[in-house]
This record gives structure tokens, C-alpha cells and sequence, in this order.
């Protein structure tokens, strides 16, 4: 029932991605299988959620959320960054252990479509552009356990990181190689076990 319209502003965007889907798909029963992914949607959206996100998406095996300045405030690319951290560990990221479920995940952020888009009564609320484009590329190119952030969200959230890789990626689509700052979240903060 909403019209389509809206307008280009500064947003950050996550996309988080389970690794092997293909695979646990195989290996599971159908109904296990969704459960499964269930639980990944719900452990992503209360998560994100909390950080002030607007869910965009649920697609397959994956999520997109957008971080947008009148939900979050000033600090949205920070909230967005934070978010990808917090949802790994509610997967089970810390220390040795392994998680109960495999993400790889991305951050990118920059001016951005944000609105309905759609017509003949299918019109889906989303955010669309080069940003999104390759926050959504950034991600498919994590491996499980990796939050890639674009340098201009890890220059605006971390001052300084030792341990944070440099990358440079050749990114479907993209004329120019594209540097991203590689973290590998790991904390002793408890996660909640539970067997598939």
C-alpha cells in the first residue's frame, strides 16, 4: 500500500552470509535444515535489532540490514560496525570454540537510495546503489569467521587495530581494486549452546 519514493542519504549497510550452506543443506532433512536457518534469522535480527538496524532482508542463507542515520543517530556507521561484531558472537564467535553457526560478513558504507521501490502493487522498502552493491560483494567474499569492513568504516570506527588485516580485493563488477580491513571476532563474552 505504500507509494514508491524515497531519497539518496549516508547510510552503512551489513550483509552476514552462512558459509557451507550447500552443504549442511545436503546433509540435513529438510525441516532440520530450516530450523537451522531459523535460528540464524533469529539470533541476526535480535542482534541487529538492538543496534538500532532496520532489517532490509532475510535472502537464503543470508541478511542485509541498513543502518540509517535517523534511526541510529550520528554514529550509524559505528552502530553498523559494532552489530557485525555482537552477531558474531551471538553465533558462538570466542576464543578456540567453534561457532554453531559459519558467517562471513561485511560493513561498507556511503550515499545510498533509500525508499520504496517497486510498482503494480509490489513495492519492497530497501536501499539500493554502488554502496549496497559492494557491501553485498564484500561479503561474499568473507571467509567464516571474517568481518570485512571497507577502509572508510574501519578509518571511522577503529583508531587503531594491530591485529587487523589489510586486504585488497578484485570485486565482481568493480574497475579498481578494493582495500578492506580483515576482523576476526573472537571474545570470552558467553553465547548461548545449543546442538542442531
Amino acid at each position: 500500500m505504500l507509494p514508491p519514493g524515497g531519497a539518496e542519504i549516508d547510510i552503512a549497510i551489513l550483509f552476514a552470509d552462512v558459509r557451507g550452506s550447500t552443504q549442511l543443506g545436503e546433509r540435513l532433512g529438510p525441516a532440520e535444515y530450516a530450523s537451522l536457518l531459523n535460528r540464524f534469522y533469529k539470533a541476526a535480527t535480535e542482534t541487529l535489532i538492538r543496534h538500532d538496524a532496520v532489517i532490509d532482508k532475510l535472502i537464503g542463507d543470508e541478511v542485509m540490514a541498513l543502518f540509517i542515520p535517523g534511526f541510529c543517530g550520528p554514529n550509524y556507521i559505528r552502530r553498523a560496525a559494532e552489530a557485525g561484531l555482537a552477531l558474531f558472537h551471538a553465533l558462538g564467535y570466542r576464543n578456540a570454540e567453534t561457532p554453531w553457526m559459519p558467517i562471513g560478513a561485511a560493513v561498507n558504507s556511503g550515499k545510498s537510495y533509500v525508499g520504496n521501490v517497486g510498482s503494480e502493487g509490489v513495492v519492497d522498502f530497501t536501499a539500493l546503489g554502488d554502496p549496497v552493491n559492494t557491501a553485498s560483494r564484500l561479503a561474499s567474499s568473507a571467509g567464516a569467521g571474517e568481518l570485512l569492513l571497507s577502509e572508510e568504516v574501519f578509518e571511522t570506527v577503529f583508531e587503531k587495530i594491530p591485529s587487523a588485516e589489510t586486504r585488497t580485493l578484485n570485486l565482481r563488477g568493480k574497475e579498481s581494486p578494493f582495500p578492506v580491513r580483515v576482523l576476526k571476532p573472537t571474545s570470552a563474552a558467553p553465547t548461548t549452546e545449543v546442538s542442531v
